[in-house]
This record gives C-alpha cells, sequence and structure tokens, in this order.
C-alpha cells in the first residue's frame, strides 16, 4: 500500500462499499419475512463481503495476496448486482430504488478495478 495511505479506512473505495452495505442492509429490511433465510441473508452476506475483503487484502504482506482478496470483492458486487435484479424481479423494490442501487453499485465497482489495477501493478514492481 502507498505510503500516503495510513489505513484502508482512509480508501474511496473501502468508504464507498460500506455505503453501499449499509443501502443493501436498509433495503433488505423490507423485504418480506420469508426471505429472512433466503435473499435477505443472501444479500447481506455478499454486502458485507465487499468492505470485509477490502480490509483484509490491505492487511496482507504481498500484493498479490491483496488482489486475491480484492477480486473476491469484486466478485460479491456481481453477486449483489444479481440479487438486486432478483429482488426487483420479486418485487421488493421500486425500478427507481434499483436504478440507484445500481448507481452505488457502479461507483464502487469502479473504484476497485482502480484499486485492483494499482495493486496489480505493485506486484508487478515486486517481482
Amino acid at each position: 500500500m502507498s505510503k500516503e495511505i495510513k489505513s484502508y479506512t482512509e480508501l474511496d473505495v473501502w468508504k464507498e462499499a460500506r455505503v453501499l452495505s449499509k443501502e443493501i442492509y436498509l433495503v433488505s429490511a423490507n423485504f418480506p419475512g420469508e426471505e429472512k433465510f433466503g435473499l435477505t441473508s443472501q444479500i447481506r452476506r455478499a454486502a458485507v463481503s465487499v468492505p470485509s475483503n477490502i480490509a483484509e487484502g490491505c492487511g496482507r504482506n504481498h500484493p498479490k495476496d491483496s488482489i486475491q482478496f480484492f477480486f473476491v470483492a469484486r466478485g460479491s458486487i456481481y453477486e449483489i448486482e444479481t440479487q438486486l435484479y432478483l429482488a426487483f424481479d420479486l418485487g421488493f423494490m421500486s425500478e427507481a430504488f434499483l436504478a440507484t442501487l445500481l448507481s452505488k453499485l457502479e461507483t464502487t465497482r469502479k473504484l476497485l478495478h482502480g484499486f485492483i489495477k494499482y495493486y496489480q501493478q505493485l506486484s508487478q514492481k515486486s517481482l
């Protein structure tokens, strides 16, 4: 990690992932009760996975190890996207709210993509 960054908590990508997680928790609170152990649980686990894997990746000693955790976070973003579409298809949210969440998701995805590229460059330098 760059010397200017003292902690993963200062990273825009981690901050944005936390916002996304909070939004997912808030929207999934309105899912039907019978989804408690289904879609609600699944989407919340995926949402928590994004900032958690970014944090864990930043705690690794080698850029290649870090990148692996960032890829897991990226995979969770795609999982959340699919689950949001399913929630919309099932009538658990409006199209406008879906669009808002997808926009937040895209912002997080772009930040994470840039962060992965940065770490890949670090990895190349350490060879």
